[in-house]
């Protein structure tokens, strides 16, 4: 359903320069993978919005249809109904808040209300309304690499590459400039274990590609894998990937914890530039 000429209210979000940022995850689903049904109040999610905010998020990424496994898809006035309680108060807390979807109405009605970023799953590959939407309403935008299936004969280096480079080219056809492009290349979408430890040993070559990089893996199969351990148990893991990430060249880190993951960025910064944190 398209409304007519789409106004954005939002005060826009400014790309990380001096360090890398933390987006922290308010899933507000009753099937997320870790944190499914805990948020799904409004009031409980806009407090845990505003701890995230408290504990250092720079980004606030909302969803409303959960994109784990084997996931039940969700329909789009589904998802509406689920965000519309709650979106607006969190983007009134003034964090910049991203709209974690695939779905070119959702992102339109999300951007409409503030929403500053578009977080998609499918790289402007799945819905061929989403680059337009976005180039609209001149935010920001996630592209995140996506497969079907996992194929573990597969060069996924190569492979998402050129996905990389389909979403860009989606980007740039819609009028969407580079300075508000940003690559994802999706740990644990469509990928075995070992492909996901693939792309984190070589994650600085995707800079190749000329745009921010976002790193995604908090509390995935892949952390609990090598730790064996389960949900609740892989914080510590988490945060040594994202770490190797930011290390690689990441701008951003997605994560369910913002508290240590900000205590992480804090860390870093105070060793790259050489200063005592005390």
């Amino acid at each position: 359903m398209n409304e007519g000429p789409l106004m954005v209210k939002t005060a826009g979000y400014r790309l990380p320069t001096q360090r890398p940022h933390v987006m922290g995850i308010l899933n507000v689903t009753p099937d997320s993978f870790s944190d499914g049904g805990r948020h799904t109040l409004a009031g409980a999610a806009l407090d845990h919005a505003r701890a995230m905010i408290a504990e250092g998020a720079d980004i606030l990424d909302i969803g409303a249809e959960s994109t784990r496994p084997n996931a039940t898809p969700v329909a789009q006035e589904e998802e509406w109904a689920r965000l519309a309680p709650v979106l607006e108060d969190v983007i009134d807390l003034g964090t910049p808040v991203s709209i974690d979807t695939y779905k070119a109405e959702i992102a339109r009605r999300a951007c409409a209300a503030g929403a500053a970023i578009v977080n998609d799953v499918w790289g402007l590959q799945k819905d061929p309304a989403m680059a337009d939407v976005v180039a609209e309403a001149g935010v920001h935008v996630v592209m995140m690499h996506n497969r079907a299936e996992a194929d573990g004969g597969l060069d996924i280096l190569d492979d998402i590459d050129r996905f990389f480079e389909t979403s860009m080219e989606l980007a740039e056809r819609a009028g969407i400039v580079r300075e508000k492009q940003i690559l994802d290349p999706g740990f644990g979408f469509g990928k075995t274990i070992d492909q996901n430890f693939l792309i984190l040993n070589r994650f600085e070559t995707l800079k190749k590609h000329g745009l921010p990089l976002l790193a995604g893996a908090s509390r995935k199969r892949m952390i609990g894998t090598v730790l064996q351990a389960e949900m609740a148990d892989r914080l510590y893991g988490s945060m040594g990937v994202h770490m190797t990430a930011m290390l690689k060249g990441a701008s951003i880190v997605r994560a369910h914890d913002v508290h240590p993951h900000a205590d992480c960025v804090r860390m870093l910064e105070a060793t790259r530039l050489e200063r005592d944190p005390n």
